[in-house]
C-alpha cells in the first residue's frame, strides 16, 4: 500500500473531513495474542518492523493509566520548564502513537513518525513484548506510568462509551468481566503492568505510579528531570507543576483533546479528562463486583513484588 503524503499540520484536517463510515467500533483481533482494534491487526506488519532511532523517547502506559498527564511533563521538561512552547500542537501531534492506525487515508502512527524529525516522542500502549525490538538494541530511553487496576477499569470504561473507534464497552458490569479476562483493547491489565515491571531490570525503563504522581507530584518531576539528564529551576519545576495540574490541562485544549473530531470522540459521552481521582473506582464496583475483582486480582498478581495502591 503506498504511504500517504501527509504532514503533521494535515493530520487533524484529513481527521475532520474523512468520508463517512471510515470510523467506527472496530472489533477486536489478536496479535501474538493479545487483542488489538482491527485496523491495527491489518496493519501490523510495519509497526512490528518500525525502526527505532537512538534518540527517540518511548512512552508506554496502559490506556487510562496517565498517558498524557506524563506526556506533558515531559515535554515541559524537555523545553526547560517553558510551559508556553508546549502549546504549539495538540499532544497526540507532539508525542505520535506509534502503533495506532485506521483505513486509508488516514496516516498511521508509523507514518507519521517516519517523517518526524528526531529526536521523536513516541507513545505506545503496547504491553512489552509487543514493542519493536529496535527500541531494545537502539537503547532507548522508556518512560512506564501504571495506575492500580480499579481506577483503571472504571477509567477505560468511560473512555470506551466516548472513543468511537473503540469496541462498545457494554455495561459496567460486562466490562468488569472483560477487563479482567483480557477482552479489551491492548489485553490484559495483569500482563500489561507486569511485563513492563520486568522490563525495567533489561533495560532503560522508568516505572512511574499513577498514586504516586497524584500523591506528590513535584517528587515524581525530579524524578522526570533526572531520567531525561536535565537540570531545572525551583521555579521551573513549580510552572510544570501548575501547567500539569489536573484542572490546568482539563482546560488546556493543546493537552484536553478537544481538538479531536467528534466522529473519533464524542465528550457528550464522557470527557476525555473525567476526574483523575485516585479511589473513584468506590463510586462504581459494587460489592458482588468488588468481591470477584479482587479474587482475580490475588490470583494474577501472587508471587509478585509490584504493588500498587487503591487510596491515598
Amino acid at each position: 500500500m503506498e504511504k500517504p503524503n501527509v504532514t503533521l499540520e494535515d493530520y487533524n484536517l484529513i481527521l475532520k473531513n474523512a468520508p463517512d463510515g471510515i470510523f467506527y467500533r472496530y472489533p477486536l483481533r489478536l496479535v501474538h495474542g493479545v487483542p488489538l482494534m482491527q485496523p491495527i491487526a491489518d496493519q501490523w506488519e510495519p509497526v512490528e518492523n518500525f525502526q527505532a532511532r537512538p534518540d527517540d523517547l518511548l512512552i508506554a502506559t496502559y490506556p487510562k493509566a496517565g498517558t498524557t498527564w506524563v506526556q506533558e511533563i515531559v515535554d515541559c521538561i524537555l523545553n526547560d520548564g517553558d510551559v508556553e512552547k508546549t502549546r504549539r500542537a495538540p499532544t497526540h501531534v507532539r508525542f505520535p502513537f506509534l502503533e495506532i492506525c485506521s483505513p486509508p487515508p488516514i496516516p498511521s502512527g508509523v507514518d507519521i513518525l517516519e517523517i518526524t524529525p528526531s529526536p521523536r516522542l513516541v507513545k505506545t500502549h503496547l504491553q512489552y513484548d509487543l514493542v519493536p525490538k529496535s527500541f531494545w538494541t537502539q537503547k532507548c530511553k522508556v518512560i512506564y506510568v501504571a495506575r492500580n487496576a480499579k481506577d483503571n477499569a472504571v477509567s477505560y470504561y468511560h473512555f470506551d462509551l466516548m472513543n468511537k473507534t473503540q469496541p462498545d464497552p457494554g455495561t459496567w458490569n460486562e466490562y468488569v468481566d472483560n477487563f479482567l479476562k483480557g477482552n479489551v483493547g491492548w489485553g490484559s491489565w495483569f500482563d500489561h503492568v507486569l511485563g513492563w515491571w520486568q522490563a525495567k531490570d533489561k533495560h532503560e525503563v522508568l516505572y512511574l505510579f499513577y498514586e504516586d504522581m497524584k500523591e506528590n507530584p513535584k517528587v515524581e518531576i525530579r524524578k522526570l528531570i533526572k531520567f531525561l539528564g536535565k537540570e531545572l529551576s525551583e521555579d521551573a519545576i513549580e510552572r510544570i507543576y501548575q501547567h500539569t495540574s489536573f484542572k490546568s490541562m482539563k482546560e488546556n485544549p493543546m493537552a484536553n483533546y478537544s481538538s479531536m473530531p467528534p466522529n473519533v470522540m464524542d465528550p457528550s459521552r464522557s470527557p476525555f479528562m473525567r476526574k483523575g481521582e485516585v479511589g473513584d473506582w468506590m463510586n462504581h464496583f459494587t460489592e458482588p463486583q468488588n468481591k470477584r475483582f479482587d479474587a482475580e486480582y490475588n490470583r494474577k498478581m501472587a508471587g509478585t513484588d509490584l504493588k500498587f495502591r487503591t487510596h491515598i
